[in-house]
């Protein structure tokens, strides 16, 4: 084999071994990105549960602190926290924190939402998955699974389980969160 046909050879292997990480890196790109403290929140589009529901994403609370819980309807420890995430949004909502659970019950589970709601009064922006996709999107591991996003749009926080949300601890750390200029 002459030179030239060596170096023919080994550059269809690097031609091969490129396209092969070019094409893993397309059609994979979403197992290969993590979710986790100090990254980038993904989007997201949930639907409202008022009378004339519409989409919302990620993008309409830019520049807010957020706190991002993901639940659903049929999960027990979702009902143990949701009074925590209510009081810590009487408190710290006027002050300018975001608070947003979005549900992934199954398809047509609205009239269940809703009734969730209103048992337990919450009084918080509650959104529901109708794609199924969140769970993908975020990488959970079940629920309830909340991030809690600066106005950066960075994850400062990733708590899997329930928490008691309106504690000390937490408290302090979205007060400093808010504390944080707007960009």
């Amino acid at each position: 084999m002459t030179a030239k046909q060596q170096w023919m050879v080994v550059l269809g292997v690097v031609a091969v071994l490129a396209g092969g990480v070019f094409a893993g890196s397309y059609f994979l790109k979403d197992e290969l990105t993590s979710v986790t403290i100090g990254s980038d929140a993904p989007g997201f589009s949930a639907m409202t549960l008022d009378a004339t529901p519409r989409m919302k994403s990620l993008t309409d609370y830019r520049g807010e602190v957020m706190l991002l819980n993901i639940w659903a309807t049929w999960c027990v420890p979702c009902r143990t926290e949701m009074p925590s995430i209510d009081s810590l949004y009487r408190d710290m909502g006027p002050k300018g924190l975001k608070v947003v659970a979005i549900s992934i019950d199954q398809p047509g589970s609205e009239q269940q939402i809703r009734d969730f709601v209103s048992e337990y009064k919450l009084s918080f922006e509650v959104l529901y998955d109708t794609s199924g996709a969140l769970g993908a999107i975020y990488r959970t591991s079940g629920v309830p699974e909340t991030f809690i996003i600066g106005r950066n749009g960075k994850i400062y926080r990733r708590w899997i389980g329930p928490d008691d949300w309106n504690s000390a601890g937490n408290k302090t750390l979205f007060t400093q969160l808010l504390a944080e200029p707007r960009s």
